[in-house]
């Protein structure tokens, strides 16, 4: 017997079970030979929600939520926010590696040389009622664009993969800049790859044939942090999505429509537009403490407050606090700013919200930051896509090239009926 292992008494037979501990994990198929009859399945583990199961082994994000820390491929989030670029993070977490410079230049060009979509694609995007949400229309259009390229059903080519990379990080943005410009019944632009990737995007949301037209740098180097922020983080519902669709050898562009629907819902990338609705029904800084004692009471919950992993400051929250003050002097101060803060400082200083360990998460600020852009808001998980696309791709070729996995097959526990007899419609 080993120091690594786990010893198991079953009180209902008295017999003992070793199991082996590795990476701090005990492998859930060693439970099966715990059982009482030999004809028995063996014992499972019930985890509504994966809150404590581990599906897979990555080297991609670490996440310590107890300590607030963030890291991609080993680099603190707040060294990359600071330093970096959103196209040489992507590069990092899908190659493993900070690019050199020559690689960098070669990234960003591929990148931008697939900035062009199919003119199918962009007539199905005029498909749509004009009041169509662009989540609905970029989750379409990237199911869309698998039947456009077959070479990426070749998913255990290195070569396909790599090509498909480049097309969805190229092509995403513009997809979602053709999808707000449909919304709001202006000619599309199409891309203009002498900008950056968010400099590019922006200015196919915003170019009116204006003589002087300019891509204002603070905005872009904004969204370029924002997308940073967003780039991963680990196995939450999306990636999950992700990486269970991708289980089955789908190509990632359906792969990535799962995940971008999955992103889609409130509970996860809808966050922020919460938070803006929230700040809005508040209405003053003056309502701040009288709302914070409704959702003590358990009124309605404090949107952007806490998270499923992190047990402390999200640390993805202090940087973009920072870049709302940097935008603000663009765009002019928000009411909402001030609420926000308001919020905050009273929150912080309740016992109810310390004690639960209810800290601003980084859609607290996200949201604001996106109004002030003069983003609509159902535009804003919009921007949470193009911000984890490079994550969930990621992902995508972790699993793809991971030995160990398999097909995702979660198991059950059935408690419906036993065998009965059917009953014909007559005698019912």
């Amino acid at each position: 017997m080993t120091n690594e292992t786990l010893t198991v008494t079953d009180n209902r037979t008295g017999k003992t079970y070793e199991i082996p501990i590795e990476n701090e994990t005990i492998p859930a198929a060693a439970l099966r030979k715990i059982k009482v009859d030999p004809d028995d399945f063996g014992l499972m583990t019930y985890d509504p929600g994966y809150g404590n199961t581990a599906s897979c082994k990555s080297a991609i994000t670490y996440i310590d939520g107890d300590k607030g820390i963030l890291r991609y491929r080993g680099y603190p989030i707040e060294q990359l926010a600071e330093q970096s670029t959103f196209l040489e993070v992507a590069y990092l977490l899908i190659h493993g590696e900070l690019p050199s410079k020559d690689e960098l230049e070669r990234w960003e060009n591929d990148v931008m040389h697939h900035t062009f979509v199919h003119e199918n694609l962009a007539r199905m995007v005029e498909a749509f009622r004009y009041d169509a949400h662009p989540m609905s229309i970029l989750i379409s259009a990237l199911s869309i664009m698998s039947s456009m390229h077959a070479d990426a059903k070749d998913v255990q080519n290195a070569a396909a993969r790599k090509k498909q990379v480049l097309r969805i990080l190229g092509k995403l943005p513009t997809v979602a800049a053709f999808a707000y410009r449909h919304r709001i019944g202006r000619p599309y632009n199409y891309p203009n790859s002498d900008l950056s990737y968010t400099g590019n995007f922006l200015y196919m949301l915003d170019y009116m044939k204006q003589t002087h037209y300019e891509v204002n740098p603070v905005l872009a180097k904004a969204l370029d942090v924002l997308f940073i922020l967003h780039a991963d983080h680990e196995q939450n519902c999306s990636t999950a999505v992700m990486r269970n669709i991708g289980s089955a050898m789908a190509d990632p562009y359906v792969a990535m429509s799962g995940a971008a629907a999955a992103l889609s819902g409130p509970l996860h990338g809808g966050a922020n537009e919460a938070v803006v609705k929230m700040l809005g029904v508040i209405g003053d800084e003056k309502h701040v403490p009288s709302y914070i004692e409704r959702v003590k009471k358990g009124d309605f919950r404090l949107m952007g407050f806490g998270h499923r992993v992190y047990k402390n400051y999200d640390p993805r929250a202090r940087i973009v606090k920072q870049i709302a003050y940097d935008v603000f002097k663009v765009t002019g101060t928000d009411p909402l700013l001030d609420i926000a803060l308001k919020l905050e400082e009273v929150a912080l200083q309740d016992e109810y919200f310390v004690s639960r360990k209810l800290y601003p998460n980084v859609d607290f600020y996200s949201g604001i930051i996106y109004r002030a852009m003069r983003f609509p808001t159902d535009m804003f998980t919009v921007l949470f896509a193009l911000g984890r696309a490079p994550g969930w791709l990621a992902q995508w070729l972790e699993l793809i090239t991971d030995e160990e996995q398999r097909i995702a097959r979660p198991r059950q526990v059935y408690l419906g009926a036993e065998e009965r007899a059917y009953v014909p419609l007559g005698e019912r």
